[in-house]
């Protein structure tokens, strides 16, 4: 049921006040993190709090329970949420995919019923991608009986790399009926559904990303949210700059934690190596050349995840109004691109120079330093930079659209031109051609 609007002039004070609560939270996670991160414990707690604070909420209408932020609201919370600790956001990443998707139905009963749960709490992860020897999608969607009223699905499979949904209430999954992909929800403790902790990356390590199986889930027809045929690329131009930003913004709060952890370090030492006596780091020359360019580092990257954020908060009114493609949109992807060589980079260059401010000292297992390098490492690897380097060349040079070459492969499976039995079967389906699995998929 939807929650009545507040007055507009009500809406600067809640938003103002809701901000401020999530930054006290924020404040709260980063208490932990070093901790959490050395225990690798969960960051159930965590989530929590944010949920509790109404962050599940953040994009959602007024009118259905959330705070309804704008892009550039939102990004540049995610941002101080990855300095206080970046496994945090990308828990969030499929949860705010959805409710973007959801946003885009517009006014509908099926958009206001999901919209409604996500303002009143309800955290959405999700089950996209699927290991094997080419890039498609092997969980299969059944038609199980039903009544009169409604139509009942079986769904079986098993997913990988299911980043957020050790903490959701929901599992937005991707399943193949004949020649169709669809787009599906899932409780999570519907009977059958087994969520696994078994990720085993040396970053990002308490995003819950590991294994999901569906055994004989049943699923109703009215959380069937979409249904495309599997020769269609999978995400948009929107959804892609969506996604990629998620993981841009999560950089840029990397490199601020690096200069926050770097100032942390230096400030209190009366060390400096070389230099006979107590001499108080913070003065030594050397050490703040370190950090000035460690914080010309992390503006670059606020600055070009602004800059992208601004060109997807451009295109946003085409793409909600109906538009898959235009120039807009497609200079946002270009933007999205062009951030992701150069921020993931910087913040990797970041995490290494940060230890020459300390020597063998800021290797201490205690302070966890390394974390920043391996979480950005991590980051930086879901989607190849090589990959997204020839495209841009390819796009620049020739006018090539993004996609093309997967699309060109997917048409020749979905006419059976491929002699590949996967391909003639219509299952290739991923964000690249010939890209192995990643956490990169439509939600």
């Amino acid at each position: 049921m939807t929650g009545p609007a507040h007055p507009s002039h009500d809406l600067p004070t809640t938003r103002h006040d809701a901000i401020a609560r999530l930054r006290a939270v924020f404040a709260r996670i980063a208490q932990g993190a070093v901790e959490r991160e050395h225990s690798r414990t969960l960051a159930r707690d965590a989530v929590q709090w944010l949920v509790d604070a109404g962050f599940a909420g953040l994009r959602v209408p007024v009118r259905h329970g959330g705070l309804g932020a704008s892009l550039t609201e939102t990004f540049a919370l995610l941002s101080e949420l990855a300095e206080a600790d970046s496994n945090l956001p990308q828990i969030f990443r499929a949860h705010f995919a959805f409710v973007e998707a959801r946003l885009r139905e517009g006014d509908t009963p099926q958009a206001a019923r999901w919209l409604d749960l996500a303002g009143h709490g309800a955290v959405f992860g999700a089950a996209m991608a699927e290991l094997g020897d080419s890039t498609g999608v092997r969980t299969t969607l059944r038609r199980e009986g039903g009544t009169a009223d409604t139509t009942l699905w079986r769904l079986d499979g098993v997913k990988y790399y299911s980043t957020g949904t050790l903490y959701a209430s929901w599992i937005v999954a991707v399943a193949a009926d004949g020649p169709h992909r669809i787009t599906l929800a899932v409780p999570t403790t519907a009977p059958g559904v087994e969520r696994i902790d078994d990720w085993d990356g040396f970053g990002q390590r308490l995003t819950g990303s590991g294994t999901t199986r569906f055994d004989a889930v049943v699923v109703p027809d009215e959380n069937i949210l979409s249904r495309t045929p599997l020769s269609q690329f999978p995400t948009e131009a929107y959804f892609t700059t969506y996604y990629q930003l998620f993981h841009l913004a999560t950089l840029a709060g990397i490199g601020r934690a690096i200069v926050r952890d770097a100032v942390a370090f230096v400030r209190p030492r009366t060390r400096t190596f070389g230099v006979p006596g107590q001499v108080a780091q913070r003065h030594d020359p050397l050490v703040q050349a370190v950090v000035g360019r460690l914080s010309a580092l992390s503006f670059s990257a606020d600055a070009l995840v602004e800059r992208v954020v601004a060109s997807l908060a451009a295109a946003y009114p085409q793409w909600v109004a109906g538009a898959d493609d235009g120039p807009e949109l497609q200079r946002a992807l270009t933007h999205a691109y062009q951030a992701q060589q150069v921020v993931a980079e910087q913040v990797l260059s970041a995490a290494t120079t940060l230890f020459e401010v300390g020597g063998a000292s800021a290797t201490s297992e205690a302070r966890r330093l390394d974390r920043h390098w391996r979480n950005a490492r991590t980051l930086a690897s879901h989607n190849p930079l090589i990959q997204r380097q020839r495209e841009l060349g390819d796009h620049i040079l020739n006018g090539t659209q993004f996609g093309a070459q997967w699309q060109a492969r997917a048409t020749q499976a979905a006419t059976g031109a491929d002699a590949q039995p996967e391909a003639q079967a219509g299952t290739q389906v991923g964000t690249q051609a010939g890209t192995p699995p990643r956490k990169e998929h439509a939600a």
